[in-house]
């Protein structure tokens, strides 16, 4: 629902990220049908979709690109999309030089700044400093607020109790 943020938790191998990859269309279903209403931005996987070879801008260009943005569009949001991930110094360098903390900051700051209706996170929220994770939650908030829908995987309980409404438990591919 618009305005909801909903947890998805379940042990390993359970087919949470399934679930996420089937909402993000990277995934197809062997039966049934899924139905998306509105923009998908998602953190399935850390640098999921980043070339390593391509620098942070370059990065970040491409995935406005890909996710449908006009050259105009992402130009107007391209300095709120590296102020907020904390990379500017490393911005042009190429991405497989950024730490496991940095990559996925930047690919954060991405997500939340194309004004995706839908934000689906996977784990991401585990990589980064107190700070960020504090940022993050708080940028979190403002997108409920707004009415966006958020799905949010993780393992941490205390993330899910913090940040979702409700939470969806699966168990080899059954959702509880």
């Amino acid at each position: 629902m618009p305005g909801e943020v909903i947890g998805i938790v379940g042990q390993n191998g359970s087919g949470k990220s399934t679930l996420l990859q089937l909402v993000c269309g990277t995934l197809t279903p062997t039966q049934g049908e899924v139905q998306v209403n509105g923009r998908v931005a998602a953190l399935l996987e850390l640098g999921a979709g980043f070339n390593p070879e391509f620098t942070g801008r370059e990065n970040v260009l491409m995935s406005a690109a890909i996710m449908g943005f006009s050259q105009s569009q992402i130009a107007d949001r391209i300095e709120d999309i590296i102020d907020f991930s904390g990379v500017r110094d490393f911005i042009d360098q190429p991405v497989k030089t950024y730490s496991s903390g940095m990559y996925v900051r930047l690919a954060f700051s991405v997500a939340i700044n194309v004004d995706p209706d839908i934000l689906v996170i996977d784990e991401a929220l585990s990589v980064g400093d107190g700070a960020f994770a504090r940022k993050s939650f708080d940028r979190i908030m403002h997108m409920r607020d707004a009415g966006k829908t958020i799905l949010f995987c993780s393992h941490s309980l205390f993330q899910v109790e913090s940040l979702c409404s409700r939470a969806i438990w699966i168990n080899q591919g059954k959702l509880f």
